[in-house]
């Protein structure tokens, strides 16, 4: 028998939630150690990266920019490798046991397990090969027509409030506007709110302050993942 039932979501931020740490700061300090950005790029990645923590308004499409100068005109199939050597060697083993767990427990459930992050996608691509979830939406870097990578985002990055309206776009189109519910969400950050808050059931994932303020108030689970 079909079910007519809409098909349920359990969304996953990847950077802190489902993994411990940062890809993209990964990313730079291992650019950094392989001299592969110049000094002038590395200090305005760093003032940025203050700025973000002083919760200033941020261009994150720039930001990226600047992480990319490392692999402009260089074909994508090496540079697609080297990202994916990188998450085998720095990121693959922070991956958190807990969220492999709850995402293998989704899939179990017949949920589809999404992951949404503004990290670059050969990382989350790579994440996908071994690990319990079926979809992924990340930020793309825009492709040249001689299959080199530019140094500029495609689109905007997935990140804050692009995350919901990403997910949403993705699941219009694969199941129809009335045909997938946002089940689950799981994030570690206030700029993961938008998401979460549109979320039948929310998880604030080892939050930040602001995040674990709002979870307090709108009586989200606070889950303690190593």
């Amino acid at each position: 028998m079909i079910s007519d039932a809409p098909v349920r979501l359990a969304v996953f931020d990847f950077d802190g939630t489902s993994i411990r740490g940062n890809s993209p700061v990964l990313l730079v300090r291992h650019l950094v150690r392989k001299r592969m950005l110049p000094p002038s790029v590395v200090v305005r990645i760093l003032l940025w990266a203050v700025a973000y923590k002083l919760r200033l308004p941020q261009n994150e499409s720039w930001v990226r920019c600047l992480v990319f100068r490392a692999f402009a005109r260089k074909p994508v199939r090496e540079v697609d490798q080297f990202l994916r050597d990188f998450y085998d060697s720095t990121v693959e083993r922070r991956f958190r046991t807990q969220a492999d767990e709850a995402m293998h427990q989704h899939t179990e459930a017949g949920e589809v397990v999404v992951v949404v992050s503004a990290t670059f996608e050969p990382l989350v691509l790579r994440a996908m090969e071994s690990h319990s979830f079926q979809y992924q939406i990340s930020t793309r870097m825009k492709v040249a027509a001689d299959e080199t990578y530019t140094n500029e985002v495609e689109g905007l990055p997935v990140e804050g409030a692009r995350k919901l309206s990403a997910v949403r776009e993705f699941a219009n189109a694969q199941y129809g506007e009335d045909g997938w519910k946002l089940a689950f969400a799981y994030g570690d950050h206030h700029s993961d709110r938008s998401i979460l808050q549109a979320a039948e059931t929310a998880y604030a994932v080892n939050p930040d302050r602001p995040l674990a303020r709002m979870a307090r108030r709108c009586g989200w689970p606070v889950l303690h993942w190593r």
